[in-house]
């Protein structure tokens, strides 16, 4: 096996054709469809089919798909050390945490793995961060999440299993107008919220899933858009909406907006990767470098 055909080999996997592969990887489809074919020759083996999505695996495709990334990150690995570069980490982010929790993370390696360069990719779709963390373009990705398993809130699991760990609490609060019928009522439940307005994003933002698990299908969604847009309407009166609590900080210190008396769980900053990258030199140590706080300073 030759490196270059084990990366066409999974650009074929990635695009399911081989057309959209090679325009991924600038060759001509003649010349992936005869790597793959010299592939399979050295292998003996069959690697793909024909089926109604495109190019699908066989067995031993599947088997060599989790071989061939762990082949191309331990040579791309071998390349950086022969030149004495520094280790680089790909990191993936939603961009609702790349202002908030980001930079904290980023502390945490600097201070723990000062010969690491970073890379922040961001995006607003956790199936985007998923997608590229499966492929090896990126390391790892923050997210947010909740429960015992990967998908928790409520999200489709991802296309392959995914080790993870949680990084810090991320609080929700509920919150409304200080007009609002509900503002300074203490014990509230979910019932009691039946007939209110509730300002969401796309059904695919935590904060969407988060109020479906925690006030139900009974509130009437109303579409506003991303966290300011929900922030800015609320103020206005135009309904309630569930939100982190960094992004209100300052709305209810000013009181132009105040906490509802419904007990909301947090929400987990969510670190994820693929578990078979952990046997790349110095990965796994990496990985939890971001788990590990700043070391706190003396109080004089």
């Amino acid at each position: 096996m030759e490196l270059r055909q084990l990366k066409t080999f999974e650009a074929v996997v990635r695009h399911r054709t081989v057309t959209d592969a090679a325009v991924a990887l600038g060759l001509a489809p003649s010349s992936v469809s005869q790597q793959i074919r010299t592939l399979e020759d050295a292998l003996d083996m069959p690697l793909f089919v024909r089926g109604p999505k495109g190019m699908e695996l066989t067995p031993a495709g599947e088997r060599l798909r989790g071989w061939a990334r762990s082949l191309l990150d331990t040579a791309e690995q071998a390349v950086h050390d022969v030149r004495n570069e520094r280790r680089r980490l790909r990191l993936g982010a939603l961009e609702t945490l790349a202002v908030s929790h980001v930079p904290l993370v980023l502390a945490r390696l600097a201070e723990h793995r000062p010969d690491l360069d970073i890379d922040v990719h961001s995006d607003r779709a956790r199936q985007g961060l998923f997608a590229g963390v499966l492929a090896g373009r990126l390391d790892a990705a923050l997210l947010l999440d909740s429960g015992d398993n990967l998908g928790g809130l409520g999200f489709p699991a991802p296309a392959e299993p995914l080790a993870f760990v949680d990084l810090d609490p991320v609080p929700l609060v509920l919150v409304a107008a200080p007009t609002h019928t509900l503002a300074g009522r203490p014990a509230l439940t979910p019932a009691d919220f039946d007939n209110e307005r509730l300002l969401v994003n796309v059904p695919e933002c935590s904060f969407f899933m988060a109020g479906e698990q925690i006030l139900g299908g009974a509130p009437e969604r109303i579409r506003a858009g991303g966290v300011p847009v929900m922030r800015a309407w609320v103020e206005h009166g135009l309904g309630i909406s569930l939100l982190p609590q960094f992004a209100v900080d300052d709305s209810l210190r000013a009181g132009t907006l105040v906490r509802l008396g419904l007990p909301v769980p947090d929400l987990s900053l969510r670190l994820v990767w693929r578990e078979d990258r952990e046997t790349l030199p110095g990965l796994r140590d990496l990985l939890y470098a971001a788990v590990r706080p700043p070391t706190q300073l003396p109080v004089p």
